[in-house]
């Protein structure tokens, strides 16, 4: 007794014609077995290349057929592409096949659509089987605590994946992790397999499927921005080879919090070589702050606010671009169906409020910074999640930190918000959004900022802002022709010494030059005493996480 093992691509039409005459044969031939294997188009080639040099062939054609002797235990035997089983099948049975092109490519088309559903059922299985793993830091502060029931309604992940949720956080929050799994256990959630608390990194991200980077670092304990940068470094240092060791290669990871959250997700690539960088980003909340400051003053939902652009550091100094946003079901004088919109700019003449009260208040970060309990930032990191399974809505962006590839002409190699739209599991940066030169001239300064926190991190320069001391938090608005003169915002600016740095990148104008000093607040400095002794202990979680 032998088999025959036909393998090709689920679009081919040979594929389909040889597998008619190998159900032919098999149905006709006492002691003919056909065993048949298809890839999608997409995994073809890797599996064919794979498949032949585990078994040391070297035949590279589409389809291809293999005879394994299952009666003497014997290595399978290359008989060829498609016209050599013909041939196979003409010599040895005289059988031959005289299908069609048009009925080939008929057949190939349903085997496709065919091998797509049956992988749809498979993945749903190993939803059932295999439970999303999802690892969440930080989790015993208040964003974990309105984000679980998020992860857990279906929405995200689909109505039938089952989910494992693993919180970590300090040995010291034990009693509220204890807490916060007891209550999760008790709400009985359909799709929740098993949630467990962990207090220490040895084993943390096994297996991981997501992982939510919920940990800041609070500034006023910290005496220099430098040495804020420095402590960034040493957690990601310790998370990385963690999240590089134990996770799944595929684990997708979103960074959230308002100190330096870019470049925590670029220090994560770093240490993490074999995580695909395309799957670590971070989130704006300036995104969610913004439409609700917008939806405030024109009386409206701030879910009909649609493709407002956050550029730059989504924890820092950025500017808020309102030429592409959009409003939907806005009470006016003009209505439409649902799809129905009308650009911002078009509706909100107030000018004046934009350029002072709008950025001065988003600058402060107010409701993130200083009282925030969670349901925003949950919010936030659900629906990117909910995008990156799901696709995003149809003509609708986001603003994501993510990894520089040129776009834009931003430099590469750092982290940076820019417009994105999730597409098949991707994101994909929205090129085809134009930029003005204005605001291609303030991304060259954005980008400078962030080049400099890493070389800072890198040990490539002492100092962040030279002669400053104090974080600044500039937010600048890009709205329709507007000139740098007219954008220059009031914002919480940095302490400056006696004179303050005005560098700024050499290939930008002169006109911008005074953009990289808005005007300034007086903010007080911290006055605790730091603690001696080094602040970046390597491996321990209860030291490692200064978190707010």
């Amino acid at each position: 007794m032998a088999k025959f093992v036909l393998a090709g691509r689920a679009d081919c039409p040979y594929y389909a014609k040889a597998e008619l005459l190998a159900d032919y044969l098999q149905k006709n031939l006492p002691n003919f077995r056909i065993y048949k294997i298809t890839q999608h188009p997409d995994n073809w080639e890797k599996w064919l290349q794979e498949t032949c040099e585990k078994n040391g062939w070297k035949h590279k054609r589409s389809p291809i057929i293999w005879r394994e002797l299952l009666d003497r235990g014997g290595k399978g035997l290359l008989l060829g592409g498609f016209n050599e089983f013909l041939e196979h099948a003409q010599h040895y049975y005289n059988i031959t096949s005289d299908m069609v092109t048009a009925e080939m490519q008929q057949i190939a088309k349903e085997n496709l659509q065919a091998h797509i559903q049956l992988e749809q059922e498979e993945e749903e299985l190993k939803g059932l089987i295999n439970p999303i793993h999802i690892w969440i830091n930080r989790a015993a502060g208040p964003v974990c605590y309105h984000l679980i029931p998020l992860l857990l309604n279906g929405e995200i992940f689909g109505a039938e994946a089952e989910v494992s949720l693993h919180l970590l956080d300090r040995s010291s929050c034990e009693g509220s992790l204890r807490g916060i799994v007891m209550e999760t256990e008790d709400m009985a959630y359909p799709l929740l397999r098993s949630v467990t608390l962990h207090t220490d990194l040895e084993g943390a991200f096994h297996q991981a499927d997501v992982i939510i980077l919920l940990d800041d670092i609070l500034l006023e304990s910290i005496p220099t921005l430098e040495d804020c940068i420095r402590l960034v470094t040493s957690q990601c240092e310790a998370y990385g080879p963690l999240i590089d060791k134990n996770a799944k290669k595929d684990v997708r990871i979103v960074v959230m919090g308002r100190t330096f959250s870019n470049l925590k997700a670029l220090m994560l690539m770093m240490n993490a070589p074999s995580i695909n960088p395309r799957n670590i980003v971070t989130v704006a909340m300036l995104e969610c702050e913004a439409k609700a400051m917008l939806a405030r003053k024109l009386k409206m939902l701030s879910a009909g606010i649609k493709n407002l652009v956050i550029w730059g550091n989504a924890s820092g100094s950025s500017f808020i671009d309102l030429n592409h946003t959009e409003l939907y079901r806005y009470d006016s004088a003009i209505w439409g169906p649902p799809n129905f919109f009308r650009p911002l700019l078009d509706v909100l003449f107030d000018r004046e409020w934009m350029r002072s009260q709008f950025v001065a208040s988003l600058s402060t970060l107010s409701s993130w910074g200083h009282h925030c309990l969670g349901m925003a930032p949950a919010h936030i990191i659900a629906t990117v999640l909910r995008y990156w399974y799901h696709d995003s809505p149809p003509k609708e962006m986001i603003s994501l930190g993510v990894i520089s590839e040129g776009q834009f002409g931003i430099p590469e190699g750092i982290v940076f918000s820019m417009p994105v739209r999730f597409q098949n599991g991707r994101w994909e940066a929205l090129t085809e959004l134009e930029v003005s030169k204005t605001s291609q001239d303030y991304l060259q300064i954005l980008a400078h900022d962030l080049i400099r926190e890493k070389a800072v991190a890198l040990g490539e320069a002492n100092e962040l802002y030279p002669q400053r001391r104090v974080p600044r938090r500039a937010v600048k608005i890009v709205a329709g022709d507007s000139s740098p003169e007219e954008l220059e915002m009031s914002s919480i600016g940095q302490v400056p010494s006696e004179e303050p740095s005005t560098e700024v990148p050499k290939e930008l104008p002169e006109v911008l030059k005074e953009s990289q000093s808005p005007e300034e607040e007086n903010i007080e400095e911290p006055t605790e005493d730091v603690p001696e002794g080094s602040p970046y202990p390597e491996t321990d979680l209860n030291n490692l996480e200064q978190s707010a």
